[in-house]
Formats: structure tokens, C-alpha cells, sequence
């Protein structure tokens, strides 16, 4: 496999062979109970039985939202985007009776054919959100309930260090979002600078609680255990905001090697977080 023209894809399948079994994600319910976990071998599954059906109802280079609560879900549309060659788009679901600027700018502007979301959401969904122009021939999809057996029915897709794989928006604080086109190898070769850095491995575990609709969180939260191996251990933002010391806590209890956030992330911990609650901590 040529460096320049290697996908995501060929990683996850390259995992999936290599190391089946082994755990690359979990997430800490509330951030703090150990929850649902993903091998190598499941998240592959688990594409494949997604991108089969979005190959159904799509051609590559299509959009797709993702709208997703914090969880393991997320990781499996997306990679399950990868997989059919569809342009992931991540997101984070309409706030309920209320207008979401974001929300309709990036679904109109991204020009998506589908939505891939949980059962959940699609059924807490206000109409108001969704019937609208940019929806009106949209195909909506729960991801959660679908039948992974239906993974051997999947079709390698013609992919390229070139090819698209996900649109980055901006947060829009200052003006309308935007997207950045990011491609398998731009991806790749930022992994690449991230390993070089931090020498991570198979050996490593990460804590992360950043979204995944954030670059942070999706590239070192979310992709980083398929390129380097480390295994992630991953938590919702609003467990963090509600409680930082849990991230720290999380920490200790994994012995993690990697972390990371933005500096309000550090400010917090040092203004909410007593000194008593850290007396049996180990982040050595």
C-alpha cells in the first residue's frame, strides 16, 4: 500500500485483521461508569453493515450528517461513511424547541442526501427542524438497530489518498459556519505528525472528552486509536463541564498516557476540582 494513497479505511481493515480483539474504544457512562466498548473487529462490522446499506441509497461523494449524542454510535456512522465513500459530516442534533442557526446552515450548506442518527434523536426531532427545504428529499437512517450480518454485503469502494472524507465546519461564533474539506491523506499525515510527537502506541491508553463534531475530539479522540493502536477511553463534554474532576479521576484510573484539551479544559479543573478530591490520584 502506497503511503500517499492509504485511507482510514485500509487502517481500520488493516486493525480489524491484526488485532480483532482488541479493545480501541470505551465509553464512561455519565463519566464515570464503564459503558459500552469497541474492538478493532466491531467498529469494522460495524462499518461495513452501515456503509452497505448507505451504498444502497447513494453514490460516493455524497454528504451525509451525522447526528449524534456523545457515545460509540458516532464512531460507527462515521467510519461506516468511510467505508461507502460518502463525505461524513459531523454535527450535533437541533437543540429541541429552538431554532438552531448552526444546525440549518451546515445542512444547508453541506447539501447532504442523508442523516445518520440513533433512534432516539430521529424520534425527539422537532418537525419544525426538519421540514424544510434543505430536508425535503433527505433520507434520515438510525444506526443504532441495524443488523450487523448485513456487513458481509459490503463493497470495497474506489478511495484514494485524495478522496474526501469528512467536512470540518467552524463553529460559526463569529459568522456563518464554514467547511473545510479534509482528505484521507490530510488526515493521515496529520496522525503521522501526532505520532512522531508523542510516540503513541498499542501500549497507550487516551482519556477524551472533547466532541467529536470538534477537531480535537474527532482526530485524537476518534481516529487516533485506528491509526497508532492506543486504546481511548472517551466521556460526553457535559460530563466534564458538569464535573471536571471526573476527566482527571478517568486519568488516574486507566493510568493514561494521553489527554488533552483547550486551556479553559485546565482552568476549569484548577477551579473546580478541592484539593481533597485529589489525594488519591496517580497522573505520573
Amino acid at each position: 500500500m502506497q503511503k500517499d494513497n492509504a485511507t482510514l479505511v485500509d487502517l481500520l481493515r488493516h486493525r480489524a485483521k491484526s488485532e480483532s480483539d482488541t479493545r480501541a474504544y470505551t465509553f464512561l457512562e455519565d463519566g464515570e461508569v464503564e459503558g459500552a466498548s469497541l474492538t478493532h473487529g466491531q467498529l469494522d462490522r460495524q462499518a461495513r453493515a452501515i456503509a452497505t446499506r448507505l451504498q444502497e441509497i447513494t453514490t460516493p461523494g455524497e454528504r451525509a450528517l451525522l447526528l449524534y449524542h456523545a457515545g460509540l454510535d458516532f464512531i460507527c456512522a462515521f467510519f461506516g461513511c468511510l467505508y461507502a465513500g460518502v463525505i461524513a459530516v459531523p454535527t450535533y442534533p437541533p437543540r429541541q424547541n429552538r431554532h438552531d442557526l448552526r444546525f440549518q446552515a451546515i445542512a444547508e450548506n453541506a447539501q447532504a442526501s442523508v442523516v445518520l442518527t440513533t433512534a432516539e434523536i430521529l424520534v425527539g426531532l422537532d418537525a419544525r427542524q426538519v421540514k424544510t427545504p434543505e430536508f425535503e428529499n433527505i433520507h434520515w437512517l438510525a444506526t443504532d438497530d441495524w443488523d450487523a450480518e448485513t456487513a458481509s454485503n459490503w463493497k470495497m469502494p474506489k478511495l484514494r489518498g485524495d478522496t474526501l472524507a469528512f467536512l470540518q465546519y467552524t463553529s460559526g461564533s463569529t459568522g456563518m459556519p464554514k467547511g473545510v474539506m479534509v482528505s484521507h491523506r490530510n488526515l493521515i499525515h496529520n496522525l503521522e505528525y501526532i505520532g512522531n510527537g508523542t510516540e503513541l502506541g498499542p501500549a497507550d491508553t487516551g482519556v477524551f472528552w472533547l466532541p467529536a463534531y470538534h477537531d480535537m475530539g474527532l482526530v485524537n479522540g476518534i481516529i487516533n486509536p485506528v491509526y497508532t493502536g492506543i486504546y481511548n477511553i472517551l466521556m460526553s463534554p457535559v460530563a466534564f463541564l458538569q464535573r471536571p474532576f471526573r476527566w482527571l479521576r478517568a486519568m488516574s484510573r486507566y493510568q493514561a498516557t494521553y489527554g488533552g484539551g483547550p486551556n479553559f479544559a485546565y482552568d476549569l479543573c484548577v477551579d473546580k476540582v478541592r484539593p481533597e478530591d485529589c489525594k488519591d490520584l496517580d497522573l505520573s
